[in-house]
């Protein structure tokens, strides 16, 4: 599995944009259009887009942004994640989340994100998000009780090297 940081939009967007679609989720549809029109394309000074891809083929995409909502310069936004279904459960989704948590240490303190699914919303606490009753989040993660939590236990976090 090898995750870059993307300056475009990858060849398959589209193919998990439709996926996502068939399940009731647009927020691929928006990335999309939010790149073409250049209203979001995570390229700001803390800001990231990161791709997932298992020999050559793009299976995962998610991204880190200055969280909108928030006042607070501090906190980021997990935007736009999304794992195709074949590829769950299979660690994509975990690594692709890993780079995108130390894309955001040292920039943020706190990464909000939002979810409607049952099944992301165990991902995320499995992962260390708790859950909050925000009215812009469902999920928040403050990185340094991550990083002492992981101290704790012995695992680190991933890095952008790819992992093969």
């Amino acid at each position: 599995m090898e995750t870059t940081r993307l300056t475009d939009l990858p060849l398959g967007v589209e193919v998990l944009s439709r996926e996502a679609e068939a399940h009731g989720y647009r927020f691929l549809r928006r990335l999309i259009e939010e790149w073409n029109t250049g209203a979001n394309r995570f390229d700001g000074q803390r800001e990231v887009l990161l791709a997932a891809s298992i020999h050559g083929h793009l299976v995962g995409i998610g991204g880190l942004n200055s969280d909108p909502y928030s006042r607070h310069p501090g906190v980021g936004r997990v935007r736009h994640f999304y794992v195709q279904e074949a590829f769950r459960r299979q660690g994509v989704g975990r690594h692709l989340l890993e780079g995108i948590v130390a894309a955001a240490r040292g920039a943020f303190d706190e990464l909000h994100l939002r979810t409607d699914s049952a099944e992301a919303a165990r991902f995320y606490e499995g992962f260390g998000f708790r859950r909050v009753n925000y009215e812009s989040a469902t999920h928040a993660l403050t990185l340094e009780s991550l990083e002492a939590a992981q101290q704790r236990s012995g695992r680190g976090m991933a890095t952008m090297e790819p992992r093969r």
